[in-house]
C-alpha cells in the first residue's frame, strides 16, 4: 500500500487501517516508493517522497500502528526499492534501505519511467523481444542482489506501454529462467491484485505464470497495491480461490526482513 507522500496515492493512513479492518484483513504494510534522485531518472515527486521525507513517513506509520492496535490491525513498515541499472543509485538506494530496517523491500522494475526507457534508447534496445528479455534479465538481477524480499508485479512490462501488450506464453522460457532463479535463491514473488483493475486485466502475474511458480513451489507475498483505501485488500477472495486451486497452500509475509509464513 503507498501514501500521499508518493504524489500519486490519495486517502490518510487511518482510513486505509479503516479499510483493511473493514474486511478482517489482520494485518498490512505499507510499501512506500523509495526516495531516489536524480529526478530526470526516477521519476521525481509524482512519484516518489524525497529522502528529506522518510522521518515523516516512518511517523505516520507507526502512527497508524497505534491507531491499528485499537482496531487489530497490525501494521508494519516497508518500501518499495527500485530494481534500475544505475549502480550509484542502486548503491545508494541500498544504504537508505539497511539504516532505515524496514520490515518488508519490494522489489520493483519500473519499466514507464522515463528514465529506464532513456535508458534502453541508449542501449540501442527497440525490439520488443529485446526489451523485453532484458526486463526479465533485470528482474533476475534483482533476486540475485539480495537486496529485496519479493519481487514486484514480476510481468507488469505486459502493460503502460513500453512494448505492445503480450501473453506470457509468449516468453515462457525467459519468465521461467527467472522462477527457476526464484527457487534457487529461495526468493519470494509477489501476487499483486492491481492488474485485475488496469492494462490486460489480469493478476500480476499472469495466471500462467501463477501455474508455473506453483510447479516450482515458488514462495508468494500478496498485496493490493493500494493507491486508495478503496483498493485496499482488491480481489483478494478471488484470487485466494484461485491459489488454492493452483496447489498453493501458504502465503508469506515480512516482519524485521523475517519471512513469516501464513496458510491460505
Amino acid at each position: 500500500m503507498h501514501t500521499a507522500l508518493c504524489g500519486h496515492a490519495t486517502g490518510t493512513l487511518k482510513e486505509y487501517v479503516d479499510a483493511a479492518h473493514s474486511q478482517n484483513i489482520e494485518l498490512i504494510t505499507f510499501t512506500c516508493h523509495v526516495p531516489l534522485e536524480p529526478d530526470r531518472l526516477f521519476g521525481g515527486r509524482g512519484i516518489r517522497m524525497t529522502l528529506k521525507q522518510l522521518p515523516d513517513y516512518r511517523e505516520r506509520v507507526e502512527n497508524a500502528r497505534q491507531y491499528g492496535e485499537k482496531l487489530g490491525v497490525k501494521v508494519l513498515c516497508g518500501i518499495e526499492g527500485e530494481i534500475f541499472p544505475h549502480p550509484e543509485a542502486m548503491a545508494s538506494m541500498k544504504k537508505t534501505i539497511e539504516e532505515q530496517q524496514f520490515d518488508f523491500v519490494l522489489g520493483s522494475l519500473h519499466h514507464q519511467l522515463n528514465g529506464y526507457r532513456d535508458w534502453l534508447d541508449e542501449m540501442k534496445l527497440i525490439d520488443d523481444g529485446d526489451v523485453i528479455r532484458t526486463y526479465f534479465k533485470g528482474l533476475i538481477n534483482g533476486v540475485r542482489s539480495g537486496v529485496y524480499d519479493s519481487i514486484a508485479h514480476p510481468d507488469v512490462i505486459r502493460i503502460y506501454g513500453t512494448v505492445e501488450p503480450f501473453p506470457a506464453e509468449a516468453y515462457q522460457a525467459e519468465i521461467e529462467e527467472f522462477l527457476d532463479v526464484l527457487k534457487e535463491e529461495d526468493h519470494c514473488m509477489e501476487v499483486n491484485t492491481s492488474g485485475l483493475i488496469k492494462g490486460v486485466y489480469e493478476v500480476h502475474p499472469a495466471p500462467v505464470v501463477l501455474d508455473w511458480a506453483a510447479a516450482r513451489g515458488i514462495k508468494l507475498t500478496m498485496g493490493s497495491d493500494a493507491h486508495a483505501p478503496s483498493q485496499v485488500g482488491q480481489h483478494f477472495d478471488a484470487v485466494r480461490e484461485m491459489l488454492r486451486q493452483k496447489g498453493f497452500k501458504s502465503l508469506y509475509y515480512f516482519e524485521n526482513r523475517e519471512r513469516k509464513e501464513t496458510p491460505l
